[in-house]
């Protein structure tokens, strides 16, 4: 239910709302008192600073995968700032080295490269369990030739010294049954290692605010590794805390009659949200159905030139025309961090809907933003 004015400002724009964000991270708390873990915000995911306030009032900190995310969590977030990248640099490091609390290294390699340059940061070594639990193999880093972690036959006990936890990150989208399988498997390959450790990190993909997950279930086996290892647990979810709390609002700019109506509008799968192209999926919009569902049916593309810049189809009870607006839900997450200015399409402003109702325009872009990026 849409409890804006989808009016208020110029499309396309993403808004936040804020009651609905507080909702996600309220159960999150809830997980963390009963689990007795700390979560994290992975702001790979989700990076909207001007709600950092609030999400560091129920979370431990932000995990980073790389230099800027790890600079943004340091200058506007209260809490321990944890970084993961697959292969640092020397150019980096230092800066990095500068903000972060916790550093987890993809290889014994780069372990090896950066240990004696780490002073008393807390390290961990990125395992991969090599256990698959979604079929997307653009999103799995448990996949055969995988180069996230560190497999079994890689694993470098002899080089554990300063190593202080370990981190697995293998779930997407996903529930507390696939976590606790992909645990078993975890212990199965590395769990004599386990009890060597301060913490092991769950990393994240956990859907903990969806309706129906397992919260019992996370809980009962995050409490059962760190009673077994005696071990601080960590998750990242990065959807989970904004989940269902962002919308994209965009216009229709034009309707063409070929071999169906096909809506344009001024926001972009290529531009605004690629994951429609990657993943792919088909967003929802509110009061739409499924094509042929209702009694106007339209396929909707976006204004760039890419000929494969199409949406969905979708229909509607009545008629759509120039002007009509359009409420894209679950946008907070991932489209907002991905957008890009291809064919010097305007990048879609930022909003927020405040716990009391008002709607405030956070920032807004415009060519100097597409120009600043090129030279």
């Amino acid at each position: 239910m849409i409890n804006f004015d989808v009016n208020k400002f110029d499309t396309p724009y993403f808004l936040v709302d804020e009651g609905l964000l507080k909702r996600n991270l309220e159960i999150l708390a809830g997980v963390k008192k009963d689990a007795g873990c700390k979560i994290l915000l992975a702001q790979k995911a989700f990076s909207m600073f001007v709600t950092y306030p609030l999400i560091s009032q129920y979370l431990d900190g932000t995990c980073a995968s790389g230099l800027h995310e790890a600079l943004l969590a340091h200058e506007h977030f209260k809490g321990e700032n944890h970084v993961f990248s697959p292969a640092y640099t020397e150019k980096d490091m230092p800066e990095i080295l500068r903000v972060c609390d916790h550093l987890v290294f993809n290889s014994f390699t780069q372990w090896q490269r950066f240990k004696g340059d780490v002073g008393g940061k807390s390290c961990g070594i990125r395992i991969n369990p090599e256990f698959s639990t979604q079929d997307a193999g653009i999103y799995d880093p448990c996949a055969p030739n995988s180069r996230l972690g560190v497999t079994l036959a890689s694993f470098r006990p002899d080089l554990l010294d300063g190593i202080s936890g370990l981190h697995f990150h293998a779930l997407c989208q996903q529930g507390a049954e696939e976590l606790a399988a992909t645990f078993a498997a975890a212990e199965e390959r590395f769990g004599k290692f386990f009890h060597q450790m301060d913490w092991l990190n769950f990393g994240g993909g956990h859907h903990i605010t969806k309706k129906g997950y397992n919260i019992p279930l996370l809980v009962d086996t995050i409490k059962r590794a760190k009673k077994k290892y005696n071990v601080e647990i960590y998750l990242e979810p990065g959807e989970a805390i904004a989940l269902d709390a962002g919308f994209l609002i965009a216009e229709v700019v034009d309707i063409v009659e070929n071999d169906g109506n096909i809506a344009i509008l001024d926001a972009s799968a290529a531009c605004h949200m690629p994951d429609v192209l990657e993943m792919p999926y088909r967003p929802h919009i509110t009061g739409s159905g499924k094509a042929g569902e209702k009694a106007h049916t339209y396929r909707f593309g976006g204004p760039s030139c890419l000929a494969g810049d199409i949406i969905g189809e979708y229909s509607f009870d009545r008629p759509l025309k120039v002007g009509s607006r359009l409420v894209f839900t679950d946008m907070a997450i991932y489209s907002m961090v991905k957008t890009n200015t291809f064919n010097g399409i305007k990048l879609p402003g930022l909003a927020m809907r405040r716990l009391d109702g008002t709607m405030e325009c956070i920032k807004t872009f415009g060519y100097q933003d597409f120009r600043s990026r090129l030279s």
